[in-house]
């Protein structure tokens, strides 16, 4: 049963990938403007312009354009950049590791600060200490991530300057990394000097993009909580003399978590699209602030390779949180 529930996922997830392909490749060549005009001085000649064109090959029809960029995507070349003339994959594939390792704290403070209001709500249900966290993670909520990266700004940045406005690390340190995973790498080498200024600059878009979250897990997580809290096995637990803390974090906790790791899994694929205005915001070296470069110097192979990637990202995020979902709940995985 769970084979096959992969392998169906397996043959959606391709089917995602082809069809989100076929719209960018469509959407950005009938878009206006012309990126090898971009490209080009004022005094270029048409004959410049018509090599340039056959160079990146937009002299054929958009059907021709899109399966020589297909049989090249699956060989692993999604082409060479207009704008940077450096091969697509190689530039997406550097600056991928600065937005996941973003994405990945933002996840970890999201899930910290979520987890621990949720459970601080469950704990003092029907009280003015509910009500209040119910108010902070509707306000939360509904507050996008970019308007959080500007109020962090004014307040972290401007009236109490503590952390980095911008840029991933300060230029005149030495950084002796051999993957673009900073903050990880930083840690293993132990090297906290590095690590505190990466933190320095990464935590408020961070934190910008984990408030929203942080509401979203809050909310859902304790209301699990407060169905399991009146379940049985629960009061067997109580009269047994457990703290409400201890039925909590022994007992409730484990059941109730199973519909928000899900959530989180599905929510974690928003995030990282969400580091696009946020990298940009701060002028961070992610994939993100690279996919608006792309736009606005209408550079069609980076466009087209980058969410492509996020596509693929998406996708396989997807898919592991559904073969989680289906070990973790006993009546999908004997179905």
């Amino acid at each position: 049963m769970l084979l096959q529930r992969f392998l169906i996922r397996l043959l959606t997830m391709l089917i995602t990938l082809f069809g989100v392909a076929v719209v960018v490749f469509v959407v950005i060549r009938v878009a206006p403007g012309d990126p090898i005009a971009m490209m080009l001085p004022p005094g270029a000649t048409n004959d410049d312009i018509a090599r340039l064109r056959a160079l990146y090959g937009l002299d054929k029809t958009i059907v021709q354009q899109f399966f020589i960029w297909l049989s090249g995507v699956v060989k692993g070349d999604f082409g060479t950049s207009i704008s940077l003339r450096q091969d697509v994959l190689g530039l997406v594939f550097n600056r991928l590791p600065v937005t996941l390792e973003l994405a990945i704290v933002a996840l970890i403070m999201a899930v910290a600060i979520g987890g621990t209001t949720a459970i601080l709500g469950a704990r003092e249900r029907g009280t003015a200490v509910e009500a209040g966290i119910d108010i902070a993670s509707g306000a939360a909520l509904s507050i996008p991530d970019f308007l959080w990266g500007l109020v962090l700004i004014l307040l972290f940045g401007v009236l109490v300057p503590i952390f980095d406005i911008s840029g991933r690390v300060s230029p005149q340190l030495d950084l002796p990394f051999v993957t673009q995973f900073y903050f990880f790498e930083s840690l293993l080498r132990l090297r906290f000097d590095l690590t505190w200024d990466l933190l320095k600059h990464m935590l408020m878009p961070a934190m910008a993009l984990a408030l929203p979250l942080a509401a979203i897990i809050a909310q859902l997580l304790k209301q699990s909580l407060k169905e399991v809290l009146d379940l049985d096995y629960v009061v067997l637990a109580r009269v047994k003399g457990f703290s409400e803390t201890q039925v909590i974090l022994r007992e409730a906790l484990k059941n109730a978590a199973l519909p928000t790791l899900t959530l989180i899994g599905v929510q974690f694929t928003f995030l990282i699209g969400g580091t696009v205005i946020v990298e940009r915001l701060f002028s961070y070296e992610g994939l993100g602030n690279m996919a608006i470069d792309a736009v606005i110097n209408r550079d069609l192979p980076l466009i087209q390779g980058i969410v492509l990637v996020f596509a693929l990202l998406f996708v396989l995020i997807n898919l592991a949180v559904d073969m989680m979902y289906a070990l973790l709940n006993p009546r999908l995985r004997h179905g």
